[in-house]
């Protein structure tokens, strides 16, 4: 199967929030974006838009995002796993942290996708809480895009204590 890498690298990011938005949508909305969900960590329930959560409160994170043709084999390696459904507004693609710095920029085709998130490091993220620029990451995050049809989210493993407390919030 062949996985094109469309981001790998550290984001920058405030408040455990990292934005995707397509088009011209704006950030998604903290609250309204996990609205009517089971998972808490990848909220989509706002169109064109989704708002990643992680353990780490202020610094850099490592990130890869992949797109594929085909859904990617499950990696039992990640501590949390969650899936959610995902329509670009349109194909260009802005992913950054709460502050606005652009740190990813990419193109999707406009169809319907299945969006894998998944997380190691989310507990000891939250307890390191900052991670200056030169500092050793300690939390690490994949995205995964492949074609599918609408379907509702899913907790798919769920290990770390702050990913459980973010399921919980959301239920």
């Amino acid at each position: 199967m062949d996985t094109e890498v469309l981001f790998e690298g550290k984001m920058n990011l405030s408040f455990g929030q990292i934005y995707l938005m397509s088009g011209d949508t704006d950030q998604p909305d903290f609250d309204d974006s996990r609205r009517g969900q089971a998972n808490g960590i990848c909220g989509a329930a706002e169109p064109g838009r989704l708002l990643l959560a992680t353990g780490l409160h202020t610094g850099y994170v490592a990130l890869r995002i992949e797109h594929s043709e085909q859904e990617p084999a499950l990696d039992d390696a990640w501590e949390d796993i969650v899936e959610v459904s995902f329509l670009p507004a349109a194909p260009d693609i802005l992913v950054h942290g709460l502050d606005g710095c652009t740190s990813a920029e990419f193109r999707l085709p406009t169809r319907s996708y299945r969006v894998r998130y998944s997380a190691i490091g989310m507990d000891e993220g939250n307890q390191v809480n900052v991670v200056g620029d030169g500092e050793p990451l300690v939390d690490r995050y994949l995205l995964q895009f492949w074609p599918a049809g609408a379907a509702a989210d899913a907790v798919r493993k769920q290990t770390s204590t702050v990913a459980k407390q973010w399921h919980q919030d959301w239920r």
